[in-house]
C-alpha cells in the first residue's frame, strides 16, 4: 500500500488506531465498526476484540481483580449489544474473564469476584461445612437425605427385632456418606455392609465430628485460614496485569494458529480418490484441503452459495486471494494462499440447487461455521442447512471445521435472533416490481444446523463428537461469566 493512502474502515485500520488512541475511544470505534458491519465474521471480530481487551487491561490502573473483572464485563456488554449475532465477541470476553479468575486463584487461592454474584463458596465457607453444630432433624431415619444425626445400630436391641421366622421386624437405618463423621474415639468407620452387625453400642446420636490436631497444635481449619489470610495479604506482590496480558497474548496466538492446527488433522480425515463437498470461501476449509492435497489426490465439489458469498467463492477458487464483495477490496497480502487447482486438485463449482443431485456421489461433506453453540448445533453461511439435510438423506458424513474460539456457551433458545437477513434485492431485482409486490422474499445470510445433522467437529484440539462439546465449554468458560 502506498504511503499516505488512508485505510478503509475495517480490521486493519482499527488495529492500527489502537497504537495511538486510548482505550475508551477505541471501544467506541469498535462499537461503530460492528454496528456498520465494517468488521464482520468470526475471525476479524475475534481478533479485534482480543486486541481491544488487551488495550483495556494495559491501561487499567491498580491491582484489584474485582475492579478489572467489572471493567472488562462492562466493555463486553457494550460490544455484544452493538452486534449480538457476532457471538464470538462475547466468547473472547468470557475467555478473558475466566483467565483473570484463574490468575487470582493461582496466586491468592480465593475467588476474586463477589461471592454473592458468582454463587461460589470460598474456601472458608467450605471449611465451615465440616464444623457445623449439631442440628435437630425431623427427617426419617429411612431417608438418605438425613445428614444431621442417624440413630446408631445397637446390637442388643437388634437381636430382639428378629422374629421367629428369622425376618426383621424393624429395618435398620441406611448407611450414608455422613457415617464417616462418627466419633473417632468411640467407633470405627463402617466401610461395608459386612460390618453392619459389628457396630458397637452407642447411647446417643452421633455428635459433631472431632477434627484431629496437627503436631503444632493447630487444626487443619486454622491452618487453611492462616494460609488464605497470608495469600490475600500478598496479593499486592504479584503482577495481575502482567499475567493477564500474557494470557491474552496466548489467546491471540491461538487465533492465529487455529487454522494451521486444524489443518494438521487433514490426513486423518481425507483419503485418496474421495469426492469432497464444501461451500463458502472459508479460510479454514481452504487451508484444511490444501494441507491434505500435499499427499492425497481427491476431488472437490464447491457450492457457490449464491447470492451471499458467491463472488468471494469464485475469487478464492480462481486466484487463491479472498476478496470482500461488500467492500470491493482484497484483504491483506497475508491472506494469500495457493488455490487448490495449483496443487493439482480438480475443483467443480455447482449451483446450490444441484447439491441434492450430486450428494449420492459425495464421500464426505466439510463445512465451515460462523458460531458453534453449546448444544452441538452451529450457525453457518446460508445453504449449510440444505447441504446437511441432503447429506443425512444419503448417509454422507458431515464434518465441521471450527476453532475453539467459535465455541460458545450460549444455547439456541431463540433461533430467529441468531439468523441475520440480507438485501432481498440480490435474490429478486427490484426492477421486476410486479413480481416483487406479489411475493414475500427472504434472504437469510446464515442457517442454523442442529447437532443431529453433524457427525464430527474438528477443532484445534482434535476431533470431537457434537455430544462432547459441553466438556470443552466447561474447560474454557466459567459458569458465572455466561451472562455478561
Amino acid at each position: 500500500m502506498a504511503p499516505g493512502v488512508a485505510l478503509a474502515p475495517g480490521l486493519t485500520s482499527f488495529l492500527k488506531s489502537l497504537k495511538t488512541n486510548p482505550a475508551d475511544s477505541s471501544v467506541e470505534h469498535l462499537i461503530s465498526l460492528l454496528k456498520r458491519r465494517q468488521i464482520r465474521n468470526s475471525r476479524p471480530c475475534a481478533i479485534a476484540t482480543a486486541a481491544l481487551i488487551s488495550k483495556v487491561v494495559g491501561e487499567f490502573k491498580g491491582n484489584d481483580a474485582t475492579r478489572l473483572l467489572e471493567r472488562i464485563r462492562q466493555v463486553g456488554r457494550r460490544l455484544t449489544a452493538a452486534q449480538p449475532r457476532e457471538v464470538v465477541v462475547g466468547n473472547i470476553v468470557r475467555r478473558v474473564l475466566g483467565l483473570i479468575r484463574e490468575v487470582v486463584e493461582d496466586n491468592v487461592g480465593g475467588e476474586p469476584a463477589n461471592n454473592s454474584e458468582t454463587g461460589r463458596s470460598t474456601p472458608t465457607q467450605s471449611q465451615d461445612l465440616a464444623s457445623r453444630p449439631h442440628l435437630n432433624s425431623t427427617i426419617s431415619s429411612m431417608s438418605p437425605l438425613r445428614h444431621a444425626a442417624i440413630e446408631p445400630i445397637e446390637t442388643s436391641n437388634y437381636s430382639s427385632d428378629i422374629s421367629d421366622s428369622g425376618e426383621l421386624t424393624k429395618r435398620p437405618p441406611l448407611l450414608t456418606s455422613h457415617t464417616s463423621y462418627a466419633p473417632t474415639s468411640t467407633a470405627p468407620l463402617v466401610n461395608s455392609l459386612f460390618g453392619l452387625f459389628s457396630q458397637p453400642v452407642e447411647s446417643s446420636t452421633a455428635s459433631t465430628p472431632t477434627v484431629p490436631n496437627s503436631p503444632d497444635g493447630k487444626t487443619p481449619h486454622s491452618l487453611n485460614l492462616d494460609r488464605l489470610v497470608d495469600l490475600r495479604g500478598s496479593q499486592q506482590y504479584f503482577d495481575l496485569k502482567g499475567e493477564v496480558m500474557s494470557g491474552i497474548m496466548e489467546l491471540q496466538e491461538e487465533l492465529e494458529q487455529s487454522d494451521k492446527q486444524i489443518a494438521d488433522f487433514a490426513h486423518e480425515h481425507i483419503h485418496a480418490n474421495e469426492i469432497i463437498l464444501t461451500h463458502t470461501a472459508s479460510t479454514t476449509v481452504q487451508t484444511f484441503l490444501a494441507k491434505a492435497a500435499k499427499n492425497r489426490k481427491f476431488t472437490v465439489v464447491h457450492a457457490e452459495t449464491y447470492p451471499h458469498d458467491n463472488a468471494a467463492t469464485h475469487e478464492v477458487l480462481l486466484t487463491g486471494r479472498k476478496q470482500d464483495a461488500r467492500a470491493g477490496a482484497p484483504h491483506d497480502d497475508d491472506d494469500r494462499w495457493k488455490c487448490l487447482t495449483e496443487l493439482g486438485i480438480p475443483v467443480y463449482v455447482i449451483p446450490d440447487s444441484h447439491v441434492f443431485a450430486i450428494m449420492s456421489r459425495v464421500n464426505k461433506v466439510i463445512l465451515a461455521t460462523h458460531t458453534v453453540l453449546a448444544n452441538g448445533g452451529l450457525v453457518a453461511a446460508g445453504g449449510a442447512h440444505l447441504i446437511a439435510q441432503a447429506a443425512k438423506s444419503h448417509q454422507t458424513p458431515v464434518v465441521v471445521l471450527s476453532g475453539v474460539y467459535k465455541l460458545s456457551p450460549v444455547y439456541p433458545f431463540d433461533l430467529d435472533e441468531l439468523i441475520e437477513y440480507g438485501d432481498v434485492g440480490a435474490v429478486v431485482p427490484y426492477d421486476d416490481g410486479e413480481f416483487v409486490d406479489k411475493v414475500d422474499v427472504e434472504h437469510p445470510l446464515y442457517d442454523y444446523v442442529s447437532a443431529d445433522l453433524v457427525d464430527l467437529y474438528i477443532t484445534n484440539l482434535g476431533g470431537h463428537a457434537p455430544s462432547f462439546l459441553y466438556r470443552i465449554v466447561a474447560d474454557h468458560y466459567r459458569p458465572e461469566d455466561t451472562v455478561l
